[in-house]
This record gives C-alpha cells, sequence and structure tokens, in this order.
C-alpha cells in the first residue's frame, strides 16, 4: 500500500474530507467527471423546470394578492427557492445513487487501485455491462433497507413531544447511517461482499461510520456543493475501506456471514 493510503485517518470525517483531495488526483479525475456531468446536466434541468413552474405559481399568487401586501413576494420568493433547492438536492441524490451506480462503483474500483498499486482485475467494459442487474439489484437491495425504516422515523414527527424533541436527532443519525451504507457499499460490492456482511462490518466501526455519514448528510444540505458529495464521498468511503475493512474481506468465502 503506497503512503497515500497510509496517512492516519482516525474518524469518518478525516476520510469524506480525504476524498476532496482524491477527487483531484491525475487518474481519477475522468472517472469523477462523466458522473459529475450526468449529475449536473439533470439536475440543472431539473432546476429550470422547477424554477419555471414557481415563476407561474408567484404569477398567479401575485394576481391574487391586494397592491398593498405586493412585498411578500420579496420574501416568499428567495425563501421558495432555497426549499426548492434543499428538497430537490435530497431527492435527486437518490435518483442519481441509481443512475449512476455503474460509475460510482467504477470510480470505487479505479481509488482503491490508486490507493493500493494493485489491479482489481473486475474484467472488461463487456462484464461491466453484464454486471448491470447485478449492480441495479444491490441497489434495490439498500432501497428495500432504507424505506421501511424511513416510514417509521418520519411517522416519530408527528407523535406529540416527540416529534418536536428527539425525532430530529433520530433521523439525522438514520440518514448518517445510511449515508455510511450507501458510500461505503461500493468498494464493498465490488469484492462481491454480501450487503448483509457490509452492515456487519460497518457495526463494527460504529464510530466511524457514523461521523462519515454525518459528514456527508451535512455537506449534502448545501446547494451547488452537493453536487460534488457523490464522488468525495465514494473516494473517501473506498478509502475507508482500504484501511479499515479490505484485509479482512479479500477473500469475501472466508469472510464473517
Amino acid at each position: 500500500m503506497n503512503q497515500t493510503a497510509k496517512t492516519s485517518r482516525k474518524s469518518g470525517m478525516d476520510y469524506f474530507l480525504f476524498g476532496f483531495s482524491l477527487i483531484k488526483q491525475k487518474g481519477l479525475r475522468s472517472f469523477v467527471f462523466i458522473p459529475l456531468m450526468v449529475n449536473l446536466l439533470l439536475f440543472s434541468g431539473v432546476i429550470y423546470f422547477a424554477i419555471g413552474q414557481l415563476e407561474n405559481a408567484f404569477g398567479w399568487i401575485s394576481a391574487q394578492l391586494p397592491d398593498y401586501l405586493s412585498w411578500l413576494n420579496f420574501i416568499l420568493w428567495p425563501l421558495a427557492v432555497i426549499t426548492l433547492l434543499v428538497v430537490l438536492s435530497f431527492i435527486f441524490s437518490s435518483v442519481m445513487n441509481w443512475i449512476a451506480a455503474p460509475f460510482n462503483g467504477l470510480l470505487a474500483e479505479k481509488v482503491e487501485q490508486h490507493l493500493t498499486g494493485k489491479d482489481l482485475n473486475t474484467g472488461t467494459t463487456v462484464d461491466l455491462v453484464k454486471d448491470l442487474p447485478r449492480i441495479f439489484g444491490r441497489e434495490w437491495i439498500k432501497l428495500k433497507y432504507y424505506l421501511p425504516r424511513a416510514i417509521i422515523c418520519l411517522i416519530l414527527f408527528w407523535v406529540p413531544l416527540l416529534g418536536q424533541t428527539a425525532a430530529p436527532v433520530i433521523w439525522f443519525l438514520f440518514s448518517a447511517w445510511m449515508m455510511a451504507i450507501q458510500y461505503c457499499d461500493y468498494p464493498f460490492d465490488n469484492h462481491k461482499v454480501a450487503f448483509t456482511d457490509m452492515k456487519f462490518a460497518l457495526n463494527q466501526t460504529k464510530g466511524t461510520s457514523f461521523t462519515f455519514g454525518a459528514s456527508v448528510t451535512l455537506f449534502s444540505m448545501i446547494p451547488i456543493v452537493n453536487f460534488i458529495v457523490m464522488p468525495v464521498a465514494i473516494c473517501g468511503a473506498t478509502a475507508m475501506w482500504v484501511d479499515k475493512y479490505r484485509e479482512a474481506y479479500k477473500h469475501p468465502e472466508i469472510a464473517p456471514e
């Protein structure tokens, strides 16, 4: 393993921040560029459409407001745009994880090669295409894991007192855990490590997993910055895989069940 991978990184946040350095490395930038451009183009298209709908909505609202309340537009418009950006960022991030799943796995593979100096020998482009059903199947497994737990967490917001106190904290912790699962899964999946085994490994390093996921969650809430969160998180998660899990799962057939 080269010196880059040997660098001491104690917390999950350290690994996430290390991802910002990795996306700039020669040999990795091209693998970051493709999903980043797909992300940017699709998100820009959605924002353009949504802003158009907002303009229509505010045109109708302005027509209904009396003249002495027209100043409300100057307050409501920026609030609506900011809310739209934050909400769409969360929704779009989930959709992009599906669209970019093959690219994300490839990026994780190249980052691991960069950190270890060893070829993963995962096959040709044809092999990648043949592997697409399994890749999207893995995303479906993660979605099935996420949805029922997310619904339970959201229901807590409707419980009196609990919804205003503990529920936001629980939601944030759950989101952090899911971000760790989402992005750490790419290097694990490249080595055909089962989803349950991946969860077991992350559970053994809860502190690192949660601080990594919390960092991803916080940066995902920042409009514009969230464009690059996905490749940064994949790079950081792969560095964490190399440092903490790779040796134990070099041979998935003998890894813990």
